[in-house]
């Protein structure tokens, strides 16, 4: 069959770094850190005292009070983000075929926060079970997909995705599929998470997987610099809207970018560990590629993966070089979580924003937090990593990375808009 075209033509994103999508990019084009102490809670006691935390968010004009509390923080997200695509999108649902239209949703751990609160307080009590009637459908991880759909009235495909770090690139990449197969003409997808609680700073600690440079925490997030000692944990959400190609061309829309190709593999190796060779992370690329039509050397620019953790950005740039050969030195690769931190079930709709909005303008955002000096001898610094400041390239396609605990990997590839 003749699979149909897939273009991006909404984005909404909230996330340490801005409370839209346009602030997003702009912040990530300047190289601003969204890193800072946390105020969500008293993080003293713990071996981390820092996050990168959504500021200021207020969901208030978009639902009411009593509408918010039955909500999780992470779905609070995400109904946000969702509006802001759809209002970027000029898609008029009225017009629309509603059952056509429907949402493919990520995250890693669901309502966190709000299973956390209930704990504490049943803890406190007298031991009679007290619990919120919303506390299951405020927890689980499938219900930002749900309340986005009921919010906007959409009856298409609805699903979530929970693969940890991955969560939201799995679920762009099933959205792509949903519509090249012809199952909708619109799909919003993307991913929230909201961790940066006691349970999600404390269990992180456990792992030994966060930094704990409080000293330096705005730039405590390096990707590929020596000095690196764990991610940072970070929260918010992104979503983007994809549509058939010749859906959005009969309504008249803006085409920010097309996506062309995904890629899905497991390393079926550790828990939490990346399989030391990478070889889960260099299959992942190659079926993306594959599956998109392309060769390695039509690449331009990767947003890597690029959690600032000792192991994972080593075998990472390795699986790189094996899939790419010398054509690695001609690439701009970056880490946008060096500005935001890992936003765990959102990361990989975050950075695929920032792949299509680098794409649609020329611009590939850095690398920030690394010195010349901190050079870790098991990276090639030949690579481009785009340190330091944004810079200029005409990008004809882009790929983003994303692996997950578990060993799920997600691999996307982007291309910039031509008729």
């Amino acid at each position: 069959m003749q699979l149909k075209r897939v273009v991006i033509t909404g984005l909404g994103a909230l996330t340490p770094v801005g409370n839209s999508a346009p602030e997003t990019w702009q912040a990530m084009v300047n190289g601003v850190s969204g890193i800072a102490p946390i105020t969500a809670f008293d993080s003293t006691k713990f071996k981390t005292h820092f996050a990168g935390e959504v500021k200021n968010f207020d969901p208030s004009p978009l639902m009411d009070r009593k509408e918010a509390r039955k909500m999780d923080r992470y779905s609070q997200f995400s109904v946000w983000v969702a509006n802001e695509a759809l209002q970027d999108s000029g898609l008029d649902l009225d017009k629309e075929d509603r059952s056509r239209v429907g949402v493919v949703w990520g995250s890693g751990m669901g309502g966190l926060q709000s299973t956390e609160e209930e704990i504490i307080d049943f803890a406190k009590g007298d031991g009679v079970p007290r619990f919120n009637p919303f506390m299951i459908p405020k927890a689980i991880p499938s219900i930002a997909a749900g309340q986005i759909s009921i919010r906007f009235g959409l009856g298409g495909p609805s699903f979530s995705v929970s693969t940890a770090c991955s969560s939201s690139s799995h679920a762009v990449g099933s959205a792509f599929d949903q519509i090249r197969l012809g199952h909708a003409d619109v799909l919003l997808t993307g991913g929230a998470d909201a961790d940066v609680t006691y349970t999600g700073i404390g269990g992180f600690n456990s792992l030994h997987a966060l930094s704990t440079n409080n000293e330096q925490a705005t730039t405590a997030s390096r990707p590929f610099s020596k000095s690196r000692d764990g991610f940072v944990l970070g929260e918010g959400a992104a979503c983007l809207i994809l549509e058939d190609y010749e859906h959005a061309k009969a309504r008249g829309a803006k085409i920010y970018a097309e996506i062309v190709g995904e890629g899905m593999t497991s390393d079926a190796y550790h828990m939490t560990a990346p399989d030391p060779e990478g070889k889960g992370a260099e299959r992942v690329m190659r079926l993306a590629l594959k599956d998109a039509g392309l060769q390695p050397e039509q690449i331009d620019f990767i947003n890597t993966h690029g959690t600032s953790t000792p192991l994972g950005d080593v075998t990472e740039v390795k699986a790189i070089q094996r899939v790419f050969g010398e054509h690695v030195y001609d690439m701009n690769l970056d880490s946008t979580k060096s500005m935001t931190g890992h936003l765990i079930g959102a990361t990989g709709a975050v950075e695929a924003i920032a792949c299509v909005m680098a794409l649609k303008e020329g611009i590939i955002p850095p690398t920030i937090n690394h010195d010349p000096g901190d050079e870790d001898e098991n990276i090639d610094y030949r690579i481009n990593f785009t340190f330091g400041k944004a810079q200029k390239r005409d990008i004809k396609y882009a790929l983003s990375n994303t692996f997950g605990f578990g060993g799920h990997n997600a691999c996307l590839v982007f291309k910039k808009w031509e008729e």
